[in-house]
């Protein structure tokens, strides 16, 4: 198996991404796609503290991104206080990372704003209680979130998402002293990666499995899941992670165990905290 995962080329990045199956052809490479494209998770940082005004420049990447209806129903609470994000830790799946980046980023959806205008305006919100309003925050959060990562990626941060700030979503929002109509998503770390303890481009789904053209068709699913089986089967081997199941069986294993690690729990958090979804 050819290792292309320490080559900083276009095109090696893309061969690993698509390790298993065929690389896109494209014409296109600047900086911007070389930065997308060498996207990996960082679990290990240094200690050393973001350089002055890193995290005024991540917000200011996340403000950039778009917003549907400039509704902007989002907001972030940045931990940097060792106390706050070993607390953090425990309640997000005790990962060691969340303490080591010297930057967490927890994205929230935020409608507790619109609530508020919508009050002082005296005018009832009464379109705050429907589901879209819950949708468009998840989706401007995520797009935010998106953004900030691209920018630390790009001056040479390590990120790692943290979904499992929603498995503890109640005791997270006392943490991080939410108001009503506010919630974690996700949470984000930041900082830069042990150089000691680097990490490869990991393989994706075939592009042909994602991409629909026209309209859906799905009628080479099982040979693309073949495919993507094989490649992150020598991606593991080439790691030396002997053992492990295809990923369709892991998939598979996880749809039926329905375990979610106490994001079960999110139903009733959001109504809780004042999100009465119609």
């Amino acid at each position: 198996m050819a290792n292309h995962q320490n080559s900083n080329l276009p095109d090696a990045a893309l061969e690993a991404r698509y390790l298993g199956s065929e690389p896109p052809e494209t014409t296109y490479s600047n900086s911007v796609l070389n930065t997308i494209w060498h996207h990996k998770s960082s679990r290990h940082f240094l200690a050393d503290p973001l350089p002055s005004g890193t995290l005024e420049a991540l917000i200011a990447a996340a403000q950039s991104a778009s917003s549907s209806s400039m509704l902007q129903v989002w907001s972030v609470v940045a931990v940097q206080d060792p106390v706050r994000k070993a607390a953090a830790a425990k309640l997000c799946g005790n990962q060691d990372f969340i303490q080591q980046a010297p930057l967490m980023l927890f994205f929230c959806a935020d409608l507790n704003r619109l609530a508020n205008i919508s009050e002082r305006e005296n005018q009832r919100g009464s379109a705050l209680e429907n589901m879209d309003m819950f949708v468009m925050a998840t989706i401007d959060a995520s797009l935010a979130g998106q953004n900030a990562a691209l920018a630390a990626e790009s001056i040479g941060l390590g990120i790692c998402y943290v979904g499992a700030a929603r498995n503890n979503a109640a005791q997270l929002c006392e943490l991080l002293h939410l108001p009503s109509r506010a919630i974690p998503l996700f949470g984000t770390a930041f900082g830069m990666p042990n150089p000691a303890r680097s990490v490869d481009i990991k393989p994706r789904l075939p592009l042909k499995e994602v991409l629909h053209l026209e309209t859906w068709d799905n009628s080479s699913q099982e040979a693309h899941i073949e495919k993507f089986n094989r490649g992150l089967s020598d991606f593991y081997d080439w790691h030396q992670l002997f053992g492990r199941v295809s990923w369709a069986t892991f998939v598979a294993g996880l749809m039926a165990s329905g375990e979610l690690d106490g994001r079960e729990r999110m139903r009733q958090t959001l109504q809780d905290k004042g999100f009465n979804l119609a």
